[in-house]
């Protein structure tokens, strides 16, 4: 029993020394003296108080007051943005009609120097006719920033990015996005702007993946999604690096949906999801694997692609784009 609450304490005082550390008030001497503070009570509760049950209370009190404070820390949205996450988007939804407010769809010509634009897109999903993944890496193989994209019969494609809103203080940390440092965003964007900012400025391999899903489904999960932006922007929440992040929250809107996609390592170490995919039968499968890979990234045809109106068009050049199914 000693043992066991000795171990719940060192876990829970780790973290908890942690979330102090990052999310704390004041400057960071005072932080770093309230995460001591947690730790060191931690231990001694579970170390040294007699008896257990005395022990276990003491503990008990240590985790209360621990979480009570990180339940208090609330998600805003009015706070001074970074200029690429200022405006949050919103979406109105009339029948097969859906007009989408705050798009975003800068024009580059570096990764810092753009002329900032939002824009009001209307779409009608009737014309809905296809559902792509984009898989973008900028280090590792092994994880990657993943961004949905509807496409339309009228040319048009509404393509979307969940991300951390950063303040303008801010620079991303993956450690720190684990403790409520950042609020979450669904970015609406031009694949012009959020598809091309990755492959033609910040130099990521980028792989694009048709989806094979009902047109029912996709429809489904486009307005889930939807609703998820305005649910963000009459209630703001966390980012969180383990349990909502870019691909996490993918699959709680495949779940909530009504889709199924089962949980999974790969979701975490997600360079690894587009062969799952494949596996699934989520991916046209009338090429193996590694040729389908191969004809997915599209940095080059990306960057051949420049600033032609054609972007969307020109990327998916040579992949198999099979329908949704009915």
């Amino acid at each position: 029993m000693r043992f066991l609450l000795f171990l719940f304490a060192l876990g829970f005082g780790a973290w908890g020394a942690a979330a102090l550390w990052f999310a704390g008030p004041g400057p960071a001497g005072l932080r770093g003296a309230l995460a001591a503070a947690v730790l060191l009570a931690s231990l001694a509760s579970a170390l040294f108080v007699r008896p257990k049950t005395r022990a276990a209370l003491a503990l008990a009190a240590v985790v209360s007051l621990v979480s009570a404070w990180w339940l208090s820390l609330a998600a805003s949205n009015e706070r001074e943005w970074q200029m690429d996450v200022a405006h949050a988007p919103t979406a109105e939804i009339e029948g097969d009609l859906v007009t989408v407010r705050n798009v975003r769809n800068f024009h580059y010509r570096s990764e810092t120097d753009f002329d900032a634009r939002w824009e009001e897109r209307r779409f009608d999903l009737a014309k809905l006719d296809g559902l792509d993944i984009f898989f973008s890496h900028w280090g590792s193989p092994l994880i990657a920033h993943t961004i949905m994209s509807w496409s339309f019969s009228d040319g048009q494609h509404l393509a979307v990015s969940i991300e951390t809103r950063k303040e303008k203080s801010e620079a991303y940390s993956a450690v720190a996005g684990f403790f409520r440092q950042y609020e979450l965003i669904y970015v609406a964007a031009d694949e012009r702007d959020v598809v091309k900012l990755r492959t033609n400025f910040r130099g990521e391999d980028v792989y694009l993946y048709r989806l094979r899903p009902t047109r029912q489904n996709a429809r489904n999960f486009l307005l889930d999604y939807l609703e998820a932006m305005n649910e963000l922007a009459r209630e703001p929440g966390w980012y969180n690096a383990l349990t909502t992040n870019c691909t996490t929250t993918i699959r709680q809107r495949v779940m909530h949906a009504g889709g199924n996609l089962p949980l999974s390592w790969k979701l975490l170490a997600n360079g690894y999801l587009p062969e799952l995919l494949y596996q699934r039968g989520s991916f046209d499968t009338s090429l193996p694997f590694p040729e389908l890979a191969a004809r997915s990234r599209i940095n080059e045809r990306a960057r051949a692609a420049g600033e032609s109106e054609s972007f969307s068009a020109a990327i998916r050049a040579g992949l198999p784009l099979p329908p949704l199914r009915d």
